[in-house]
């Protein structure tokens, strides 16, 4: 777990660092300030009083940014239990209500203070405490701003964690509606029911937008070939990925990765 502080931060007055895939999950905290970043290839405003959750694996890069305040929290997949904030093509992002805005920067300023501290006693659990209670926030906030607006302890609710967390665990190796009603010990048709109350996408959806959001990740971040990318998301024959590829986005997979290069996608990432 790691937490960086943002004062005055600044993109776009040297040189930009290349898209990036992070090792870790990232929560943007913004209380100040202006800019634009892109996840996954999609832009996106930076705008105040927000914060962007940018999932692990996820390929991220500030265009520009003026003025940034606010936090970078950092942590792992331990951490990170709550595997609702992985959903969301190019990121998810939460409004904060003004009126918890200086709690949370207080908070997160506080986790910033305990991990500079020499190692001490009780240190580890008031970090483990200060991250949880960051993420409730978010849970609570994330589920205010959803129309649907579902209860905290709704069935629904907690089945589409667990979905989400094995889906994230689990996508590349298997595509099978079965196999996630299996192992979460629920009939196919419920988990779908489930997720169409919450997400409006039943199982099948949910599992191939997320094997092909991997797909194009690696189409356009990465110089693997088209049979390697099929064979890294779960394929076995090149041709079935393309066919499938083509059906999600529109376009095979060959001219999806020319469009994006041609109007200014990177061929690689950068490492961290």
């Amino acid at each position: 777990m790691e937490v960086v502080l943002l004062e005055g931060f600044r993109v776009g007055e040297g040189p930009i660092r290349d898209p990036h895939r992070h090792d870790y999950h990232e929560l943007l905290w913004i209380s100040e300030g202006s800019g634009e970043h892109v996840i996954d290839g999609e832009p996106q405003a930076v705008a105040p009083g927000t914060v962007t959750v940018i999932a692990r694996g996820q390929v991220h890069q500030f265009r520009h940014a003026d003025g940034l305040d606010g936090a970078i929290l950092r942590v792992t997949d331990a951490a990170l239990a709550a595997g609702w904030l992985l959903g969301g093509r190019g990121g998810r992002t939460i409004p904060v209500p003004p009126g918890e805005r200086e709690r949370l920067d207080a908070v997160l300023h506080a986790l910033h203070a305990e991990t500079r501290r020499p190692p001490a006693p009780f240190a580890p659990e008031l970090v483990a405490h200060l991250t949880a209670t960051v993420l409730l926030w978010l849970e609570r906030w994330h589920a205010a701003s959803r129309s649907e607006r579902p209860e905290a302890d709704d069935a629904d609710v907690a089945l589409h964690r667990r979905f989400a967390a094995l889906l994230e665990d689990d996508f590349a190796g298997h595509h099978d509606v079965a196999h996630y009603a299996d192992a979460l010990a629920v009939p196919p048709a419920a988990l779908s029911r489930a997720l169409v109350a919450l997400t409006g996408r039943a199982t099948k959806e949910l599992i191939v937008e997320r094997v092909m959001v991997e797909a194009m990740r690696l189409l356009r971040f990465t110089e693997l070939t088209v049979g390697e990318v099929a064979f890294r998301v779960g394929y076995g024959d090149q041709l079935y990925f393309s066919r499938a590829f083509k059906r999600f986005a529109g376009r095979a997979p060959q001219a999806y990765r020319a469009e994006v290069h041609g109007s200014g996608g990177f061929a690689h990432t950068a490492p961290g």
